[in-house]
């Protein structure tokens, strides 16, 4: 199970480096009537706007479905945000706590119950394992719904399909010439909803090592005046693996006191 956290947690909410397998997933939006038209400038500002919404404090209970090609496993987690500080969550398999976690903007620290022992790794762990220079706002943004990794410096297109409101860190013509530019360029693609309010989808690419990530944002719900995730499904294919994983978002507060404490028994030692 702490190999199974880890796919969670690092392997997928870590965005593009996953490594693992899943069954085969159908990853397009898909409407049948035309939008109305939207300056190309509004669309990228509700972008921006969107990615200003923040917190203080968040806390929610996840129903979580994971399958990779090994594993088709259902599991609980709780969540906590305290903003800008740390990330911590707590994993029930069978209604125990199996492994307790707490992400800061510096490191990982993973508590493996069952097997009695700890992990406690900095972030540039992620990007030697996995080759993804991961911030610590990447995992916030995920779970608030939020434009992963979206900068205020970057340049943003809007691509004009009458069905969906797209905008894109590259040009569409750009994409298709993706094996002339850099190795290490990411494409970002940002799906919003059809009233343009809330994210519906994004889809993270890096042609390098063909591999794509998409988050769909199948439902969201209004909490104190947040707009919030209620169901999201992740989609993750590399070359020859991947992972489908579907959280449903149980329970959720905002804005009101968390406390974020993580605990190594002395009699602990580190995983190996």
């Amino acid at each position: 199970m702490q190999n199974l956290f880890f796919k969670f947690t690092i392997g997928l909410i870590f965005c593009w480096g996953v490594s693992s397998c899943s069954p085969k997933v159908g990853e397009e939006l898909v409407t049948s009537e035309k939008l109305p038209k939207m300056k190309d400038k509004d669309l990228v500002d509700r972008l921006d706007s969107l990615s200003k919404i923040e917190p203080k404090t968040f806390y929610t209970k996840l129903d979580v479905n994971y399958k990779d090609s090994t594993s088709d496993i259902s599991f609980k987690t709780s969540i906590k945000i305290v903003a800008d500080s740390a990330v911590s969550a707590i994993i029930t398999y069978a209604r125990i706590p199996i492994v307790t976690a707490m992400v800061t903007k510096d490191t990982i620290t993973v508590v493996n119950k069952r097997d009695k022992c700890y992990t406690i790794q900095s972030l540039d762990f992620l990007k030697t394992t996995f080759g993804v220079d991961f911030t610590y706002e990447n995992l916030e943004e995920l779970f608030l719904g939020k434009p992963l990794d979206y900068n205020i410096e970057q340049k943003y297109f809007v691509e004009h399909d009458p069905y969906h409101y797209s905008i894109s860190t590259h040009k569409k013509r750009d994409k298709k010439r993706m094996d002339r530019r850099p190795k290490e360029d990411i494409v970002l693609n940002y799906v919003l909803s059809n009233d343009a309010k809330t994210l519906q989808q994004t889809t993270i690419k890096s042609p390098s090592d063909s591999t794509e990530i998409t988050v769909i944002y199948e439902q969201r719900q209004e909490v104190n005046g947040y707009n919030i995730p209620k169901l999201v499904q992740m989609h993750i294919r590399t070359k020859n693996k991947g992972i489908y994983i579907k959280m449903d978002y149980e329970r959720v507060e905002i804005n009101e006191p968390q406390e974020l404490i993580i605990v190594i028994p002395e009699k602990y030692e580190k995983c190996k």
